[in-house]
This record gives structure tokens, C-alpha cells and sequence, in this order.
């Protein structure tokens, strides 16, 4: 019988320990550093990463109504915290032709003037009167929609207990007056029994009536709104549309009960 020689004896041990590491490493389940973090790391929720002021008291945006005009659409976007107006910003204005330098140089002062203010009771730019009423308008509508987000979390009803029936927000439209030139019909905004905003649904058109128009509505829904009445002065130059706006902006009032 022949002996095994030492030499083959080592070299045929070396390759089984070998080929026993080689199958170690075969059977050894891979690891995936990325599918480690996924399954430990993930993402806060969005919530947590944007907390919310509490009733309504915290910082945000909120975006007016578009108000049409004569030469486009305005829609102003507001930034409100703690009850004021910190940013305002055109996000649609009129584009076009003579509207383009109309608008560059209109928006940024009614933008300063709103923060300014801290209300939509701002004077119109000169030579932009319809972008500054379309301005005033979606501007009066971002702030009533600021309030009702603040008032629906912060105990409204409180505030306005004991105030009376009809005391609330309303939007009343007041009958259409007949002018020699064409009908005037305002529609007003109340709140808390005091106007907030008024507009002018109808009013003379065409010829020199655009302009008489363009100049005395604006004129006119300040003056209402500083009033709280009816009782306004009429617009030089505008008579007729003056009287025609007293008599349709009191019969919205009376809808309002005074």
C-alpha cells in the first residue's frame, strides 16, 4: 500500500479550507445601507415639518377674489401675521401694450400702500384708476377672507354676542338707480354693523361717461365707507352718477337694517 505523500496531504487540505470559506461567503445575506436607512429613518410627517398657528393667530397667505376691470384681471395675495398685513403682491394684473408700464409702476405703490394702511382703504394711483379699483377690490377680498379664517377658530360668536340680528358679515345689493346717463347700483359689504367695503355694480358707460365714471366711483366708495352712511358729498363733475349711487347705496343699507 502506497503512503500518501506530506506534500499532497497539505495542499489537498489548503484547498478544502478555501472552497469551505469561499461557500460561507455564498450563504452570508448581503446587507443594503440604504435599505437600513429607509426602514430607521424616515421622513417626519408633513405636519410636523409645518406647524400650525393656533386659531388662526399665526402667519399666512391668503388670496383675494379676481376683480375684473377694463383692461384685465387684478387678484391680490396677501401675507398676514398677528392680525396685520406684512407683504402684499399682485399676483394677476393687467399685461399689454400701454398696461404693461401702467401696471410696473401701479403695483408696487398700491402694494406699499396696503402694508401702509393695513387695510383696503388706500388712494388710487394717478393714471391707473382701474387697476387701482380692481386692486382696492380683490384686496377688500383677501382681508373679509383672512377674517372669517380668524374668526371661524377664535370664538366669533363671543365677540359678537349681544350685537344684534343682522350684525354679522352680509353682502347687500342695493336697487338700481335710474340716471339721466344710465343706471348706478351698489353692492355694499357690512360687518360688525359698520362698512367695510362698497362697489358699484352698474354705473354710466360710454362716450364721457367712461370717464366721469373711472373718476367719481372710486371717490365715491371711499367716501362710504369713511362715512358709514349714505350721506356722502356728491363728486364734482358727476352729479348725476352721484345722486343715482346715494340712492341705490342707501337702499342697501336698508336691506342691512340701517
Amino acid at each position: 500500500m502506497r503512503k500518501s505523500h506530506p506534500v499532497r496531504r497539505a495542499v489537498l487540505a489548503g484547498a478544502a479550507t478555501v472552497s469551505g470559506i469561499v461557500l460561507l461567503l455564498a450563504l452570508k445575506p448581503a446587507s443594503d445601507p440604504g435599505s437600513a436607512s429607509a426602514a430607521g429613518g424616515a421622513a417626519p410627517p408633513v405636519a410636523a415639518q409645518s406647524p400650525q398657528g393656533g386659531r388662526g393667530a399665526g402667519a399666512g397667505t391668503v388670496t383675494g377674489d379676481a376683480a375684473d376691470t377694463q383692461y384685465g384681471p387684478v387678484q391680490v395675495r396677501l401675507t398676514v401675521s398677528g392680525g396685520k398685513i406684512t407683504g402684499a403682491e399682485a399676483v394677476r394684473a393687467p399685461r399689454g401694450g400701454q398696461s404693461d408700464r401702467v401696471t410696473a409702476d401701479a403695483v408696487p405703490k398700491l402694494n406699499r400702500a396696503a402694508v401702509a394702511a393695513g387695510s383696503a382703504d388706500i388712494d388710487a394711483v394717478s393714471g391707473a384708476t382701474y387697476t387701482s379699483a380692481g386692486y382696492v377690490k380683490s384686496l377688500q377680498s383677501a382681508l373679509d377672507k383672512a377674517a372669517a379664517a380668524a374668526g371661524s377658530g377664535s370664538g366669533a360668536g363671543a365677540a359678537e354676542e349681544g350685537a344684534g340680528a343682522g350684525q354679522g358679515t352680509q353682502v347687500l345689493t342695493g336697487d338700481a338707480a335710474q340716471t339721466q346717463y344710465g343706471p348706478v347700483q351698489v353692492r355694499v359689504t357690512v360687518s360688525g354693523g359698520k362698512i367695510t367695503d362698497v362697489e358699484a355694480l352698474q354705473a354710466p358707460k360710454g362716450g364721457r361717461s367712461d370717464q366721469v365714471t373711472a373718476d367719481a366711483v372710486p371717490e365715491l366708495n371711499r367716501a362710504a365707507v369713511t362715512a358709514g352712511t349714505a350721506d356722502i358729498d356728491a363728486v364734482s363733475g358727476a352729479t348725476y352718477t352721484s345722486a343715482g349711487y346715494r340712492q341705490s347705496l342707501q337702499s342697501a343699507l336698508d336691506r342691512a337694517g340701517g
